[in-house]
């Protein structure tokens, strides 16, 4: 491996921690492949394509050529140490993204030379700079760029709050960008594949000189004394400028811009420097969270790791003091564990440390009850939990183990699954005995389900979740039920006679006691409501039934046959002799929702909610959003299920949604016939 030295008298930084961030297609796992082969962390730069990359190396991120887990990369650059954290590009992978904000020291978001494509950028430009996360952008696959930058920029910049400042223009060679020109710098630079750009002299582009002054005018909004500087025709030293963009940057004021192509690693070496020289240390991460700089040491747990064999792994970020192995960490409540191994990560290679000190970000082993988003330290009762955006399930999936005998191991592999990704949701449904996983899409779904088969020798079943339906009824009636029997000794019986009747939306169910001179005694009466409860599980559709009084007005009883038995079963009888009479009538449950969309795609939104049933609302704009809308809609449960697979269609896949229950509605037709038949068959 070729190791970069440092020829300055540059005091050496603590290491940082940076992520790589974006919408999926920007290249950001082949950035980290172009940044492993330049600071000498691999011998030969590997290839997504062709599964030799360091990065994406999960089965499921192969087969689907994208990344659907973080990659780690421990790396040196001019004898400074770096982490690089590669997070999923796609929406529904965001989570990553979000738990690591609280200990990083900077972010690159990575994108793609297509204005069309700007409004993918919004969720990570809003997230970072929300935790005010110095970020800057590097405009990957510059290679393939056919329109002026400036125009792109313009695009670009509406996705963002934050100004973006433009670092570097392009050199163009017959309509193709051939290299750069370093605004701060004033230095151009020609590339040249899979080496270092070459200098080459800068009088030939006069554009440079007015590039340079806009991005000194960026600058000059958060500086006094530059603005007073160009106002006056003073030239500032590159001594100030580099200085405003550091402090700039630092303070999260603006966005510098680069650009460059990762898979000719053009550009990366000017990217990586500005990460060396611009992007401030741990102590601001530190100050970030609400860290002092001395006292125990502490870690921000960013992302738990599980092995197919159970091995656990917590990737922390050091953000005060250092940490030996064996030392033992404490969280909320008294919790504490013994670090089992300090690890540096590159790709899926561990590599053994002995300790690891501010700055760094390593793997823990044996951390077991801590959990990603946590904060542990080695001072008891220094823990405490980062506030760290928490992810509303869309998509829900029911599972089952094809052979019984793997429930529990099932439950297991999917209570260690959701350890690692917090926005996995498991639940358990009560009524229908599903196992439910709920979580960010179709995709995330699919490949979290691949993981427990892969992993854990798991072979699922899945399916929609079930919508849970209910029955009422639309008219009253009077019901009997008698209960009989004899077979030698006390035999049973229970006579009842019940009043049933519909009862207002949202009443639930009501039992009354009309019984008059003591024909059925008191001590059965209780167990008429059972037998009835009992029988409500299940009406005459097959669904549970609600919003129903039955009164209890007659009966008779036998002084040694009758029992809490026969009048239950009296009671469920009665109910279903006469509920069949009542028009019994399928409820579905109503949702009120509430959709999150680029403001473009409002119109679209609408037709779409109307198109399944619902009844749109109105929309609002999105409240800290620009350029966002917030649609209301109440829509059926039924037609939300796969909602988001439409909404991400129509967004870019960026759209999102919220929802509440809000009450049960009358379905009929056809669309209930079918459903009531479906019910039966099951």
């Amino acid at each position: 491996m070729t190791a970069h030295k440092d020829t300055s008298n540059r005091i050496k930084a603590a290491p940082r921690a940076i992520a790589l961030v974006g919408p999926h297609g920007g290249g950001k796992t082949s950035l980290l492949e172009s940044i492993a082969a330049i600071t000498g962390a691999v011998v030969r730069k590997g290839q997504i394509a062709n599964g030799s990359s360091l990065g994406d190396t999960s089965p499921q991120s192969r087969a689907r050529q994208m990344s659907v887990e973080m990659n780690v990369l421990t790396t040196q650059y001019l004898g400074e140490e770096f982490t690089f954290l590669d997070c999923p590009g796609s929406i529904e992978f965001i989570a990553d993204t979000l738990n690591l904000l609280p200990g990083i020291d900077a972010a690159v978001v990575v994108c793609e030379p297509d204005a069309a494509k700007a409004a993918m950028l919004q969720p990570f430009f809003k997230r970072l700079a929300d935790a005010h996360v110095p970020h800057l952008l590097f405009v990957n696959k510059f290679d393939k760029a056919r329109g002026p930058l400036r125009a792109l920029l313009t695009a670009l910049q509406q996705a963002s709050d934050t100004p973006l400042l433009l670092r570097q223009i392009p050199i163009w060679a017959e309509g193709i960008p051939a290299g750069f020109v370093d605004l701060a710098l004033e230095r151009a630079f020609a590339y040249r594949p899979h080496a270092a750009d070459e200098v080459v002299d800068i009088a030939d582009y006069a554009r440079e000189k007015e590039a340079r002054f806009q991005m000194l005018e960026k600058l000059a909004d958060h500086d006094e004394n530059l603005m007073e500087e160009l106002l006056g025709d003073i030239e500032p030293s590159r001594e100030e400028v580099f200085g405003d963009i550091k402090r700039e940057l630092a303070e999260a004021l603006v966005v510098p811009a680069l650009i460059g192509s990762a898979e000719g690693d053009n550009g990366v070496r000017r990217l990586l420097k500005s990460l060396r020289h611009d992007v401030p240390g741990v102590t601001v991460a530190a100050g970030r969270a609400g860290f002092e700089q001395s006292g125990e040491a502490v870690v921000q747990v960013i992302k738990t790791l599980h092995g197919g064999h159970g091995g656990k792994l917590s990737l922390v970020r050091v953000l005060r003091g250092s940490l030996k192995d064996g030392a033992v960490l404490h969280g909320q409540g008294g919790r504490e564990a013994r670090i089992g191994g300090i690890f540096a990560l590159a790709g899926d290679k561990q590599i053994k440390r002995n300790a690891a000190g501010c700055g760094d970000t390593v793997a823990l082993a044996r951390m077991e009850g801590f959990v990603t988003g946590e904060t542990l330290s080695t001072a008891k009762n220094g823990g405490g939990r980062a506030k760290i955006e928490q992810l509303v399930p869309v998509y829900r999936l029911a599972l089952a183990a094809q052979d019984r005998k793997d429930e529990v191991k099932l439950s297991a592999a999917i209570a260690k699954l959701c350890e690692e990704d917090p926005s996995l949701v498991f639940e358990h449904n009560a009524e229908t005995q599903d196992m439910i996983l709920a979580g960010q899409g179709e995709i995330h779904l699919k490949a979290a389900v691949e993981k427990l088969q892969s992993r854990y020798g798991l072979t699922l079943a899945t399916k929609q979740a079930r919508v849970p339906y209910r029955e009422t009824i639309r008219t009253a009636a009077t019901a009997r039920g008698r209960h009989k029997r004899q077979s030698g000794g006390h035999g049973q019986f229970g006579d009842v006679v019940l009043e049933i009747a519909p009862a207002p939306r949202g009443k639930g169910f009501a039992f009354q006691d009309r019984i008059k001179g003591g024909v059925v005694p008191k001590q059965w009466i209780g167990s008429v409501e059972r037998g009835i409860r009992d029988y409500m599980k299940t009406g005459p559709l097959g669904f549970p039934v609600v919003d129903v009084t039955v009164a209890l007005t007659d009966g008779s009883y036998h002084t040694v046959d009758s029992s809490d038995a026969a009048f239950q079963t009296a009671g469920r009888l009665a109910m279903s002799e006469g509920m069949p009479g009542c028009s019994p009538v399928l409820l579905e449950p109503i949702m009120r929702v509430s959709v999150h969309v680029p403001s473009d795609a409002t119109a679209k939104v609408n037709a779409l909610v109307s198109g399944r049933r619902g009844a749109p609302l109105g929309y609002d704009a999105r409240q800290g959003w620009r350029g966002w809308d917030t649609v209301r809609a109440e829509m059926p449960l039924s037609e939300v299920s796969d909602l988001i697979v439409d909404l991400r269609s129509l967004t870019q896949g960026v759209g999102t949604y919220e929802m509440e229950f809000d009450r049960l509605a009358e379905l009929g037709g056809k669309l209930a016939d079918t459903i009531v038949a479906t019910r039966k068959v099951a």
